[in-house]
């Protein structure tokens, strides 16, 4: 079954290039709201921007299928006398790769474009020749002459900032670009309710799609919609680390590879009779499947359903990512097509009112 096609892509495409840094999500959201509304029954936004799409709404029992919207940014700290932007981190984001990047500062008048500038290695030498990124010394020049200038364009103090890139396809094989973590795992989820739609399931329950905001900064916006929407099972999608390429640590990071299908965590937060419901559903429709473990928690909204109220049976389907945190994450087409379809196959699977509970006493 043929998961991307060219509507699809095309929203792939308009999601992915669209901006949703932590606490800031709602382009992203409209973009993806506008694409599913036709392929669920219902459509709603909670007070933070977590955004979600019901099936068959109004049934007792409730599933829900997750990723998270939001992408590492960050914040303008300080503005110099002489008109240079000193930043915060807004999520996860890397230091090490903000050197010579191109910048969207988001302000009140609108974007204003930057650069994250860096001495020339003609300068750097003596103490400095071995001058490495820190965030204390990465900054950003957006062309003023002072301070006065730079908040006349509309920036100030709590401005959020993005890295300027585009999504782009590798070798007809990868796609590769910035925020692929986790608005791949986005893309994923609403072609599991095309697929519903179009192949016209009737599902003995009501399924929630839910596409959650602040997830890197704590799993912020899983809980709150965990919260409202109280569900009895949670499948949760995000990205884990591909351990294939250069300078990466398989024994110690685990042993995933881009192209080997989703992988499966094993982990207390991880329901067993939920995951083997959806090896059984991959082993069953053929497809490839790898298996990773976490010594406590997954470090992914599966925690906060899986803990949240009086405890959701919650499981993690990842999708193996090369370069996570950069401007060139990368995820393989099939990996893609395999994860949609193992949330697919799996919610065909679990039946009215499924009783997750591991004995009867």
């Amino acid at each position: 079954m043929k998961v991307i096609t060219k509507e699809s892509e095309k929203f792939l495409y308009k999601y992915l290039n669209s901006t949703s840094p932590t606490g800031f999500e709602w382009e992203g959201q409209k973009v993806w709201m506008d694409y599913i509304k036709k392929y669920v029954d219902e459509t709603h936004l909670d007070t933070y921007g977590t955004a979600y799409g019901i099936i068959n709404p109004g049934q007792p029992y409730k599933v829900v299928i997750e990723a998270h919207a939001d992408e590492i940014a960050w914040y303008v700290n300080y503005i110099s006398d002489d008109g240079y932007i000193n930043v915060i981190r807004n999520g996860g984001s890397d230091h090490i790769i903000a050197p010579s990047k191109r910048v969207n500062i988001h302000t009140p008048k609108g974007i204003v474009k930057g650069v994250f500038g860096w001495p020339a290695i003609h300068v750097r030498r003596g103490k400095d020749a071995n001058l490495s990124p820190k965030l204390e010394n990465i900054f950003i020049d957006v062309g003023a002459k002072d301070k006065a200038e730079v908040e006349k364009m509309g920036v100030h103090v709590g401005c959020v900032i993005t890295f300027e890139d585009e999504l782009m396809k590798l070798n007809d094989r990868y796609y590769a670009g910035k925020a692929l973590d986790n608005k791949m795992g986005g893309f994923c989820i609403a072609e599991v309710a095309r697929l519903i739609k179009k192949n016209k399931k009737k599902l003995p329950y009501s399924l929630y799609v839910v596409n959650a905001v602040q997830e890197e900064i704590g799993l912020r916006g899983a809980e709150m919609i965990a919260h409202r929407i109280n569900p009895d099972v949670a499948i949760v999608t995000d990205v884990t680390h591909d351990t294939s390429s250069p300078m990466m640590k398989a024994k110690e990071q685990g042993d995933q590879r881009a192209g080997k299908g989703p992988v499966l965590t094993y982990a207390p937060a991880v329901h067993n009779k939920l995951l083997k419901l959806i090896e059984k559903a991959a082993d069953k429709n053929k497809i490839p499947f790898q298996r990773s473990a976490s010594s406590r928690t997954t470090g992914t909204d599966t925690d906060a359903f899986a803990y949240s109220n009086a405890g959701v049976a919650s499981a993690l389907i990842s999708l193996p990512l090369k370069y996570m945190h950069t401007t060139v994450e990368m995820a393989h087409t099939s990996d893609i097509e395999s994860v949609t379809l193992l949330i697919y196959q799996t919610l065909l699977s679990i039946k009215k009112n499924h009783d997750f509970k591991y004995f009867k006493y």
